[in-house]
């Protein structure tokens, strides 16, 4: 949940509303289309794209990089080949040749 601070009531600013509150609910089935928001994504950077087909495209392209090309501390290698779904950390030319 997000809420307008002290600050952002006496002073207008382009900037996100400040983090208040947040509350755990688990949606199984068809969710209400009114209530689907992107406001967990930052909206005020270059290059923000309100189509949703664009959305989809960026979290799945950040999703591929994250368990197909960065290696985790934690895991030292990628999810993916933690996985074993993948015998290699993939490079950006070889995520970019998917598109192809």
């Amino acid at each position: 949940m997000y809420g307008e601070s002290l600050e952002g009531k006496m002073q207008k600013r382009f900037s996100p509303a400040k983090y208040t509150d947040s509350k755990v609910e688990v949606m199984v089935g068809n969710p209400d289309r009114k209530h689907i928001s992107t406001s967990r994504f930052t909206r005020l950077t270059n290059a923000f794209s309100k189509k949703v087909e664009n959305l989809a495209h960026a979290v799945s392209l950040h999703f591929m990089y994250y368990n197909f090309a960065r290696i985790l501390r934690s895991l030292r290698v990628t999810p993916a080949m933690e996985a074993g779904v993948s015998d290699h950390v993939w490079s950006l030319e070889e995520i970019a040749d998917l598109a192809n």
